[in-house]
């Protein structure tokens, strides 16, 4: 198995806000999403999804500093119904798949043409 990341640079418009997508489509695991501020101003908001499915990688507001996040799915059973730990019934995560999709990067509150990158690595 092998990994591959994907880097996205991110620059905001007057009001603050950016819509950015991965060059190529990401394939496998998500494994992570890493942000790297450069001058994105304080309380930064991100909304990172799945192009096509819009499954949800890593939504989080006022973000100050570069951050890494390791994104993970509830799972279920068969028939729909969640998988719990049955200790504190907390839910059983898995790894999120992408197949055949772009990254979308939607950012909010970032400031007066700022910018930032973002890796999303696969394997």
């Amino acid at each position: 198995m092998y990994c591959r990341r994907h880097a996205v640079a991110a620059t905001t418009a007057a009001d603050g806000s950016s819509t950015a997508y991965t060059s190529t489509t990401v394939n496998g695991r998500v494994l992570s999403v890493q942000y790297v501020k450069t001058d994105f101003d304080n309380g930064v908001d991100f909304a990172i999804t799945l192009e096509t499915t819009g499954q949800g990688l890593w939504t989080e507001s006022n973000v100050n500093a570069s951050a890494t996040r390791a994104p993970r799915q509830p799972t279920h059973d068969a028939v729909g119904a969640a998988s719990l730990y049955a200790v504190g019934g907390e839910p059983v995560e898995d790894f999120i798949f992408a197949a055949d999709e772009r990254v979308k990067i939607v950012i909010a509150q970032g400031g007066n043409v700022k910018a930032g990158t973002f890796y999303i690595t696969t394997g």
